[in-house]
């Protein structure tokens, strides 16, 4: 039985990785979530009553309350999620993302290296920070046959991307500098159940039900490797509990697709899944609506994910037909959760426009 603690558990991924270890393993799960806009509770009740499960509010930028939550709990491994990650809301407001993920994973790492050199030898020489990042890191793709690798160099595009990528660098240098066991990985677009409905799919499919226009920015031609997040759920664990210290791991879905495309998919399962339409519409993909690109928007994203099949045995299990199909179907069944989020700090408006 292990001791993990989970940063931004409250958070989309970071949901999904609590689920799946309380349900799949005996290990203890400490999860830290400060609970801003995008963290949510709710996410947490198939788990909540798990007795190798506790919740504390902390902001990952509190030194001393991360310091004693980690004295108390004694973690064998951190997974650090917590992280702010919409690309337009980052447009808007770029300090809130320098917070969080600089300032707050420079507050993490040192946290966590205090209490890793009080360790006795064993338990040092165990111990792991799995610092989770993005593929929007790397910037743009330049033509439709190149991948992101381990090694592909750094070009972040918006605010929010720099900052991911300015935290990467943090970990890898406490590893250089200090000796800290950390591991990096970085993730192609995740999507599935409890997805804050700011991100294109659930955005789309709660505005079709309600027979809003689904925003499709410039051509949507802008093309995205997709990644079920109990795929990504299940990769994050073997890598935080097999994966070797210094090393990074690419993880996506082998999943790309356009944007126009994810929608249309979208609305033809919605068209079976959901006939019952709005009154006055006949059909969902008539709800499309073109719209001004986002600002400094990349064209490709695309994992090379083979790094992480070939040394630790991961491959998604979720086709992109078979997720979205899950997808859809859950956000149908399961309005209470994604309408106490509406009802709260976002009402689906677009973001990232005030330049």
């Amino acid at each position: 039985m292990r001791r993990i603690l989970v940063t931004g558990g409250a958070g989309f991924i970071g949901s999904a990785v609590v689920r799946h270890i309380l349900s799949s393993t005996q290990d203890r799960v400490l999860v830290l979530d400060k609970l801003s806009y995008a963290g949510n509770l709710a996410s947490l009740d198939p788990v909540a009553d798990n007795p190798r499960f506790t919740f504390k509010k902390v902001d990952i930028c509190d030194r001393a309350a991360l310091d004693a939550e980690v004295a108390a709990f004694q973690p064998q491994l951190i997974m650090h999620l917590a992280a702010e990650s919409h690309v337009d809301r980052s447009i808007d407001g770029p300090l809130a993302f320098v917070e969080t993920n600089i300032v707050g994973t420079y507050m993490m790492l040192e946290s966590a290296r205090h209490y890793w050199a009080s360790l006795p030898a064993p338990e040092k020489s165990a111990f792991i920070f799995h610092h989770i990042s993005t593929d929007e890191v790397f910037g743009d793709l330049e033509n439709d046959t190149d991948f992101f690798t381990e090694t592909t160099p750094y070009a972040p595009s918006s605010p929010y991307s720099a900052t991911k990528a300015s935290s990467d660098h943090l970990v890898r240098a406490w590893y250089r500098t200090y000796g800290l066991p950390v591991i990096v990985t970085n993730c192609s677009n995740n999507y599935g159940p409890y997805h804050f409905p700011e991100k294109l799919i659930p955005l789309m499919i709660i505005n079709a039900l309600a027979g809003k226009p689904l925003p499709v920015y410039g051509d949507g031609g802008q093309i995205r490797d997709w990644l079920y997040v109990d795929d990504h759920a299940r990769a994050l664990y073997q890598v935080v509990t097999t994966g070797k210290a210094g090393e990074t791991y690419n993880i996506g879905g082998h999943n790309e697709r356009r944007n126009i495309d994810v929608i249309e998919t979208l609305c033809a399962l919605l068209e079976e899944l959901a006939p019952q339409k709005p009154r006055g519409l006949l059909y969902y993909r008539d709800l499309i609506t073109r719209v001004t690109d986002r600002p400094g928007h990349d064209r490709r994203y695309a994992i090379d994910a083979g790094k992480i099949e070939r040394e630790l045995g991961w491959r998604p299990q979720e086709t992109f037909e078979s997720g979205m199909r899950k997808t859809v179907s859950w956000f149908i069944h399961n309005p209470a959760w994604w309408q106490g989020v509406l009802d709260g700090s976002y009402r689906g408006e677009r973001l990232g426009l005030s330049l």
